[in-house]
């Protein structure tokens, strides 16, 4: 592969309900801030962004709450994009919530939940919202939240609606009050396999799935920590790539409905990112990877 000649498209495209995104997307958290914790450089961000697109890249995904200090994900995205282009899917989460220090607040109530709602919208220079993910963190119903978004699907604030953070019996509940086009969960190649039944699950359904932390895994926010599986590396060498690049073209094996959102402020990283779409492992690749 050559980084001059990559595609987010390279992977082929799903539906988000009636929008079309590639399947290599782009996640906007570590956006935000260096690994240090100190404020990213803006025009940088920006840069990334603005090449992200350049790439192929047709849906971002961001949220209100992903920002540090100096740093919001939303305005860096507005600065960069607006006016945004066409085809262009911007994907946001509501649920959590932080205090102007960046503190955890308590989860959001139903009724407030149209307030976050259009605070990405403020922040993001937009008078509808693409998708919006209702975020959940454990197995409580989730009808009451979900139903509150739905009303604001219906005032035209928000075009489609998709869970993150969730188990199967909560993408249950939620299609039987409105849609899900698709589902956010935590996932990547040795880590949180006990979601390959939702992934089917959510095929059958026509609904995406769509692992965030695919490349920090265990690391989550904190990013990648810790050596590299000796396996991973092997195949990144057979094939000439990254083994970020490896992780990112096992996920996108995982199923045609499987979207991959890896973030990065380094261009250097975008262009590796995106062109892992275009990455074909073999099924000895895949079956050496599955044992790890």
């Amino acid at each position: 592969m050559t980084l001059d000649t990559v595609h987010a498209g390279a992977a082929g495209t799903w539906q988000l309900g009636d929008l079309t995104v590639n399947r290599l997307g782009f996640g906007a958290m570590r956006l935000t801030a260096n690994a240090d914790g100190s404020p990213s450089d803006r025009d940088r961000a920006v840069a990334v962004l603005r090449r992200a697109v350049e790439l192929g890249v047709n849906h971002i995904d961001t949220a209100a709450f992903y920002f540090s200090p100096l740093r919001s994900a939303n305005e860096l995205i507005n600065r960069a994009l607006s006016p945004y282009p066409e085809d262009l899917v911007i994907v946001t989460k509501v649920g959590p919530g932080k205090d102007p220090s960046g503190e955890w607040l308590p989860a959001a109530r139903p009724e407030q939940l149209r307030g976050q709602v259009e605070e990405n919208l403020r922040q993001l220079g937009r008078d509808h919202l693409d998708v919006v993910n209702l975020r959940v963190h454990g197995p409580e119903p989730l009808a009451e939240h979900f139903g509150a978004l739905t009303e604001l699907v219906d005032a035209g604030l928000i075009r489609h609606l998709g869970v993150s953070a969730v188990r199967r019996h909560q993408v249950a509940e939620a299609r039987t009050i409105a849609p899900v086009v698709c589902v956010q969960n935590s996932y990547g190649l040795g880590y949180r396999r006990i979601h390959d039944e939702l992934i089917r699950d959510c095929a059958a359904h026509g609904t995406a799935f769509v692992p965030f932390f695919s490349l920090a895994t265990s690391g989550r926010e904190a990013g990648a920590i810790g050596e590299e599986h000796p396996e991973v590396l092997a195949v990144a060498r057979e094939h000439g790539v990254t083994a970020a690049q490896v992780r990112l073209a096992w996920t996108l094996a995982r199923g045609p409905n499987v979207l991959a959102i890896p973030g990065t402020g380094d261009p250097a990283h975008l262009a590796q990112n995106v062109a892992a779409a275009a990455l074909r492992l073999s099924a000895a690749d895949l079956a050496r990877l599955d044992a790890v």
